[in-house]
């Protein structure tokens, strides 16, 4: 029974994080727009975005190898795979053996590997320019990530994340002066991760700017569809680390169907909550200079840093 469960909750999970994943970054869009003064896209336009590449012929570069066929898939996979690890609307059994965070980090690690490869393997000036600038990021930021979510792990005492969430449901998180501090990181890493003002800026395809959209420059059709919705998966499920450590209210263990309605309508509510505070965010400041990004990433390095530091001796 345990194994029909399991397997229910990783169809339900990954299902979940493709339907609702390009909601959010209309969204955040919308917010943008509306703080500029601006009307905004319609809320499904990513939905439409998507399906039109989707009818689009896929166009390879003749100084494309493999690598440019196989990253869209591979992206696409590992964001699935990584979606098992975090519960959004259900969390699974106790015993069962998914949610690891390290697996999780790797996961994401590889998706963002490819990506920089595709960017170089087009042999554009762009695509090259494009994924220096992300290892660049990547070599500052990744160690950071480790640490914040290294803190994480031991505000929790557990390296799997669903029994973080359920640890955070039986304890008063929002008084917890470690998790705040935690959650502020994780806000940090879904910014840089997510390739978000000020870190980077989604819309443009200015050379000046632009970093992960230099790397996708090449992608088209099929591919670019795959490419946006593993970048869009992967903002949700950080998203989701950070609803079910700092309001995890709404995520139930019962696999019922008022259970997962209730449970569906919660996450929905808070991940709409985050996500206009992610636009706002944006609104607020401007895109930073290469050089004065590592001051932002040291914010996030020093609170999860504090955060070891308590833990450990306090």
């Amino acid at each position: 029974m345990n194994y029909i469960l399991l397997i229910a909750y990783g169809i339900l999970n990954m299902l979940f994080v493709l339907l609702i994943s390009p909601l959010f970054i209309s969204l955040i869009k919308i917010v943008k727009a509306h703080a500029q003064k601006r009307r905004g896209p319609p809320i499904l336009q990513t939905y439409r975005n998507l399906a039109k590449l989707l009818k689009k012929e896929t166009i390879y570069s003749t100084n494309s190898s493999w690598i440019m066929r196989v990253t869209p898939i591979v992206n696409v996979a590992a964001i699935l795979v990584a979606s098992l690890f975090v519960p959004l609307i259900v969390l699974p059994q106790p015993n069962d053996l998914v949610g690891n965070i390290i697996l999780f980090l790797y996961l994401l690690a590889m998706a963002k590997f490819f990506m920089a490869l595709s960017g170089l393997d087009a042999g554009s000036t762009f695509g090259g320019m494009g994924s220096s600038r992300e290892m660049a990021i990547s070599a500052l930021i990744e160690p950071i990530i480790i640490v914040v979510f290294a803190a994480l792990a031991f505000a929790f005492k557990t390296i799997n994340l669903p029994e973080m969430f359920r640890g955070a449901l039986t304890s008063n998180v929002l008084v917890d002066p470690v998790l705040i501090l935690i959650s502020i990181s994780i806000f940090i890493v879904i910014i840089v991760e997510s390739a978000r003002v000020p870190v980077d800026n989604p819309e443009t395809h200015l050379e000046l700017t632009m970093i992960h959209e230099a790397m996708i420059l090449e992608q088209s059709g099929k591919n670019l569809a795959m490419m946006e919705m593993s970048s869009a998966m992967k903002q949700l499920l950080l998203m989701g680390v950070l609803i079910n450590i700092l309001v995890p209210w709404g995520l139930t263990p019962d696999f019922t169907a008022p259970a997962i309605l209730i449970s569906v309508g919660a996450f929905v509510l808070k991940a709409v909550v985050l996500a206009v505070i992610i636009g706002l965010f944006e609104s607020s400041c401007a895109k930073s200079r290469l050089f004065r990004l590592p001051g932002l990433f040291a914010i996030a390095l020093f609170l999860s840093i504090v955060t070891l530091i308590i833990e450990v001796f306090a």
